[in-house]
């Protein structure tokens, strides 16, 4: 359960979703049941007769940025730039920024990219991977108003896209949560891309308490995992926000005797970082870059909402983890015979 390749499975290419259901509520949802190891076929929109009063639903709140730029260098070649980072406070000029660059050559150090409008960009740092840090120059305007006006939403590789304005649409409303307040992700949290207010209203009109975080996914989701053991794969951290309302919510619940349910494993991740032995989950602001595999102990949640996952992914690794490595592979195998819809824009899976 270690070895990159026991987390291998053959997905056929069709049932990689290349758009959302057209109702959020109306994809599947497969129910694992841990005690038990059924698999039972159901929809999103049951997901009220499925939780009941007292349980409690974790969700991530970040909001995904429109940080995806196209430019020319000096030389007149065409670049792509993904703005990888998106702090708040900075002034006008000078904005140094982490990006992910795609050119047929990538520029050197000192040489200057020039964007739509008066955006420009000088190299400062040339990096591993493609990335690259940049200091931008937007005149009187800041990157986040610039990008606010002129940025395009970031789509995970596996979604093909043409220029398509009515798909620019579709995506800008439909790849962001309902419930997405605070910018700062290169990608969606996608397990939570499902729920609908009026969901939300009727899971909290049967009792069930919902409470977000913040935890803003950055692009390492997509870094695929070179080691052939699982356990030396190593995260890029990723900032969160824990209110103190949250962690008093989660930690009464528990308390309780209720059931913590994260939405997605973003927020797995930030409750189990945030867990002390002495308080519970604690409040605040941090980065986690904890890599959960099979074997490690669970804290706070009982119960998980997940999109299937990419093959030899570190977010594989952590539902193997949750349910179990033999029922993970059931599922999965379930999924494909059944024909659910993978990835990002695809099917949810709900773990008991």
């Amino acid at each position: 359960m270690v070895k990159i390749e026991d987390y291998n499975y053959h997905l056929p290419e069709a049932l990689i979703a290349q758009f959302p259901v057209d109702k959020r509520d109306r994809s599947r949802l497969l129910m694992v049941d841990r005690p038990t190891g059924s698999l039972t076929d159901r929809r999103f929109f049951e997901l009220p007769s499925l939780l009941g009063p007292g349980d409690l639903l974790v969700v991530n709140n970040t909001r995904v940025v429109p940080a995806r730029i196209f430019g020319q260098k000096e030389s007149g070649g065409k670049v792509e730039v993904l703005v990888l980072e998106h702090s708040k406070g900075e002034g006008c000029k000078g904005e140094s920024r982490l990006c992910l660059l795609k050119s047929s050559r990538r520029p050197k150090p000192g040489s200057r990219i020039f964007f739509e409008g008066s955006l420009s960009g000088d190299i400062e740092e040339v990096l591993d991977r493609g990335l690259t840090r940049i200091s931008f120059k937007a005149g009187e305007k800041g990157m986040a108003e610039f990008l606010a006006e002129k940025g395009i939403l970031p789509l995970p590789p596996y979604i093909k896209r043409s220029n398509d304005a009515s798909m620019d649409m579709l995506d800008e409303e439909r790849y962001q949560t309902v419930y997405a307040e605070r910018a700062g992700a290169v990608a969606a949290p996608t397990a939570g891309l499902h729920f609908t207010k009026d969901l939300i209203t009727e899971l909290q009109a049967k009792g069930v308490k919902i409470a977000p975080l913040t935890l803003h996914v950055g692009y390492g989701t997509f870094r695929p995992v070179e080691t052939e053991d699982i356990r030396e794969h190593r995260l890029d951290e990723e900032q969160f926000v824990i209110e103190p309302r949250t962690a008093k919510l989660i930690n009464a619940t528990r308390a309780d005797g209720g059931r913590v349910f994260a939405v997605g494993t973003t927020v797995v991740r930030t409750l189990e970082t945030a867990w002390t032995e002495e308080k519970g989950v604690c409040a605040g602001a941090g980065k986690t870059g904890l890599l959960i595999t099979p074997g490690f102990q669970f804290h706070v949640v009982d119960g998980l909402i997940t999109n299937f996952h990419l093959p030899k992914s570190s977010l594989l690794f952590l539902v193997s983890a949750f349910a179990g490595f033999e029922l993970t592979k059931k599922a999965y195998s379930r999924a494909v015979q059944q024909q659910y819809r993978f990835y990002s824009y695809g099917d949810a899976m709900l773990i008991l």
